[in-house]
């Protein structure tokens, strides 16, 4: 499934390496800002930076041609963690994101993934 900002999605997201994306959002990113957490799909990722959230949408046969989008933090109205339960075949957890033109995202993790740190980033600003 596609990754795109422009409709309310849940993703299947698996945890990668900072370095396997650190050249697609290099050029993104502003003073103070940095990459924290990778996820990914099929071909397309998401970045959890310090600041917001990119997506990555890969597209075409090839894979050569991207779109980026961006959420940023501070545009965050409210949001809520799903944690793993005990002892769960698989564990996963979710994030739902509400944004002030009330476009609201559901990220769905799957395997081990700190959501605390990820609710933690969250809060620096909607709670600033």
């Amino acid at each position: 499934m596609a990754i795109s900002f422009n409709q309310n999605s849940a993703w299947n997201l698996r945890p990668i390496s900072i370095e396997a994306v650190r050249d697609e959002v290099n050029g993104l990113l502003i003073g103070g800002e940095e990459a924290v957490m990778a996820f990914q799909t099929v071909r397309d990722q998401v970045v959890f930076t310090n600041k917001r959230i990119i997506s990555i949408d890969v597209q075409g046969i090839t894979g050569k041609k991207k779109s980026y989008s961006s959420l940023p933090y501070s545009k965050i109205q409210y949001f809520s963690v799903q944690t793993p339960g005990f002892a769960e075949l698989f564990p996963d957890s979710e994030l739902f994101i509400m944004f002030s033109n009330t476009f609201t995202a559901r990220f769905e993790f799957r395997g081990n993934v700190d959501i605390g740190l990820i609710g933690r980033m969250i809060s620096e600003y909607v709670l600033a």
